[in-house]
């Protein structure tokens, strides 16, 4: 089993915001004074990117009273859109302190960081207090997580009553094994895949009452089809986190992920969930 050392040293490089830095600057884009918008491509580091955080966002009903978890925050995407769209805060937790420290600084610069904190921890053991949050969400996170029973019981710990917790992820298909390096795994050892059933079941052990559970396969292929398009007419694709984070292995990694969709082998997912009241 992967210690978190190996699973947060698949996202270091030692030179995140310098690259980033350089792919906004080939946009046009100060990188200095970017807006959300033109760090989107960028910072969205999971399926279908920034579409996914809109389509969540929208499904969910987020007031500006609310405080909001951010588990697997990555680089803040995800976080910065919520507190700007809906005015709320925002608390991000991840593993990797680069990230942390990368989302911290982009958060800075655009103006966001009253609303927004970020803290480096493992997602199994928070410092938060019990029933802190109002929400919590996860993006493309469990599939570094082994015990994911431990995971959902601590975010329902830090939930106040009748909070909700949004999960968009992907779930072990009947396609067959992996093929490696993945976006978030360089090989099996670090990558832990639930089917959708287990993943189910686990939630409603550590108490949450099932809302919504939707597979988005459809929707995955349909972005990717859409993306090749855009890639054909001489466009940029609309996500660029894998290879920012990932440099040179981000192509295989985006094409392993997206053959592992298009022959079953994963299914992602997205869920909604509520904690008793």
């Amino acid at each position: 089993m992967s210690s978190g050392l190996e699973i947060s040293g698949h996202y270091e490089s030692g030179d995140l915001m310098l690259r980033l830095e350089n792919f906004l600057r080939e946009d046009g884009v100060d990188p200095l004074r970017p807006t959300i918008e033109e760090l989107a491509p960028y910072d969205q580091f999971h399926g279908r990117g920034l579409e996914a955080t809109e389509e969540l966002a929208t499904a969910l009903g987020v007031e500006a009273t609310d405080h909001l978890l951010d588990v697997g925050s990555g680089i803040g995407g995800p976080a910065r859109y919520f507190a700007n769209r809906f005015n709320c805060k925002v608390t991000g937790i991840d593993l990797t302190e680069e990230f942390c420290k990368a989302a911290q600084l982009l958060t800075e610069r655009v103006g966001l960081i009253d609303r927004i904190q970020f803290e480096q921890g493992d997602a199994l053991n928070m410092s938060f207090p019990d029933a802190k949050f109002d929400g919590a969400y996860s993006m493309n996170v469990s599939m570094n997580v082994a015990d994911k029973g431990a995971l959902y019981a601590e975010i329902h710990r830090v939930l106040r009553p009748g909070g909700w917790l949004a999960l968009s992820e992907l779930a072990k298909g009947r396609g067959g094994e992996m093929i490696y390096p993945t976006p978030w795994a360089a090989t099996a050892a670090s990558s832990f895949l639930a089917t959708a059933d287990e993943t189910r079941s686990k939630l409603e052990d550590q108490g949450f009452t099932i809302l919504s559970f939707r597979d988005t396969t459809n929707d995955v292929l349909e972005f990717g089809r859409r993306s090749r398009k855009r890639v054909e007419q001489g466009g940029k694709p609309p996500q660029l986190a894998v290879q920012l984070i990932h440099g040179e292995l981000g192509a295989e990694a985006t094409k392993n992920s997206g053959r592992g969709v298009a022959e079953g082998r994963i299914v992602p997912i997205e869920v909604v969930c509520q904690k008793s009241g």
